[in-house]
């Protein structure tokens, strides 16, 4: 593929995010967007591909799509993946996965068409070279992703390897983690811009500080990993040399900025001190061991972002319900002017919190259903109003 094709992808991300994605992406030169469920399927040629991966940071892949055709039967999924010239993709020794999606498929079983569609791309080199590409389930050099409908087979190349969330640079991750890629997107959403203050009360490993101070730096969140392009045969090494420096010269110089965290507990806040230092940040960012109740607001205005904890069990949830109209008053008593965001997976969280809640966005954390509440705090009372 030429820097001048233009090609076929799809970019896929945490539903709730496709629209920020779409914007993102025209950012780097994508055209024909189209927001979908779970992704954005989107044109671009070579450099597009590069900087996409390179600087996306709500994306989870970015996939470059070979055909899409219809289908009856496992034979016709077998023919159409034999039909791609695989050794012109990548070479023989690298390894291969094949995964595979679908909805409405009305062949029985998945895991036999993912065999299939591996048997046709190793049976394709095998015709071709004499030999096959070895798979490898864990970390393969050229991943290959089929999805299924009703009616159609399509079959994509990855062109991102690890997932995009996976900046390279986590040292350690805190309970229940929050994806990269939901951080930013979450931060964009909430319209947060470099400059203005930023605070996570209860920052666990610190995924909201990291995303932030990358973007205040403009770091390209994959400045400090590889990708699946750079295993196919169509890689640029020039292009991508190019691309990389463009990026390494927009990084701005290491700084304190307005952005703050604080969790209760000492350990957590190590995990994100480690997750700071691991990106090269920890002088960028304030860090302080505090209640969340206690704490004051860092500055006039700003954005407080947050994923607090939600309860399981019987226990945690009698904690929680004490806890969330505590914590209504103290952004009630502390941060008038601020705009706050908390994301939870907890759908009574509005009522008892007892703030007017000014937006609600459905998200998704991995397979779990979230919102991302909305509270604009001001000066005098917004209690009883509707609790939302």
């Amino acid at each position: 593929m030429s820097p001048q094709a233009n090609t076929k992808l799809f970019a896929s991300c945490p539903r709730g995010l496709e629209n920020p994605l779409a914007a993102e992406l025209a950012g780097f030169g994508a055209s024909a967007a189209q927001a979908v469920a779970g992704g954005v399927a989107f044109e671009g040629d070579t450099r597009v591909i590069y900087r996409a991966n390179l600087g996306s940071r709500i994306a989870t892949r970015v996939l470059l799509r070979l055909f899409t055709l219809p289908y009856r039967s496992e034979e016709d999924i077998y023919r159409a993946a034999y039909e791609v010239d695989w050794p012109q993709q990548f070479d023989v020794g690298r390894s291969i996965r094949v995964y595979l999606t679908a909805q409405r498929c009305p062949l029985k079983s998945l895991d036999f068409l993912t065999l299939r569609i591996k048997d046709a791309v190793c049976d394709r080199f095998r015709s071709a070279v004499g030999s096959r590409p070895n798979v490898d389930t864990r970390a393969p050099e050229a991943r290959i992703h089929a999805f299924l409908d009703a009616t159609q087979f399509t079959l994509y190349l990855d062109t991102s390897g690890e997932p995009l969330f996976k900046r390279g640079a986590r040292a350690a991750a805190g309970a229940a983690p929050l994806k990269e890629n939901l951080a930013a997107g979450i931060l964009r959403l909430a319209g947060w811009q470099p400059g203005t203050a930023l605070l996570d009360p209860m920052c666990g490993g610190g995924t909201f500080l990291v995303e932030a101070a990358q973007i205040a730096l403009d770091i390209a969140p994959g400045s400090a990993r590889s990708f699946g392009f750079e295993k196919l045969k169509s890689f640029d090494a020039a292009l991508w040399q190019e691309l990389r420096a463009e990026a390494e010269a927009r990084r701005k110089p290491l700084e304190q900025l307005p952005i703050y965290g604080s969790d209760l507990y000492g350990d957590t806040l190590k995990l994100a001190q480690a997750n700071l230092r691991a990106a090269g940040l920890e002088q960028a960012v304030q860090l302080k061991q505090a209640n969340a109740l206690e704490i004051s607001a860092p500055a006039e205005s700003g954005v407080l972002v947050t994923n607090p904890p939600y309860g399981e069990r019987m226990g945690e949830q009698q904690e929680l319900a004490e806890f969330y109209p505590k914590f209504g008053d103290a952004l009630k008593q502390k941060f008038a002017g601020w705009n706050c965001y908390i994301l939870s997976a907890d759908m009574n969280l509005p009522k008892l919190i007892r703030l007017q809640v000014s937006r609600r966005t459905p998200l998704y954390n991995g397979a779990l259903e979230c919102r991302l509440f909305e509270y604009r705090i001001v000066a005098g009372s917004m209690r009883g109003t509707k609790p939302g």
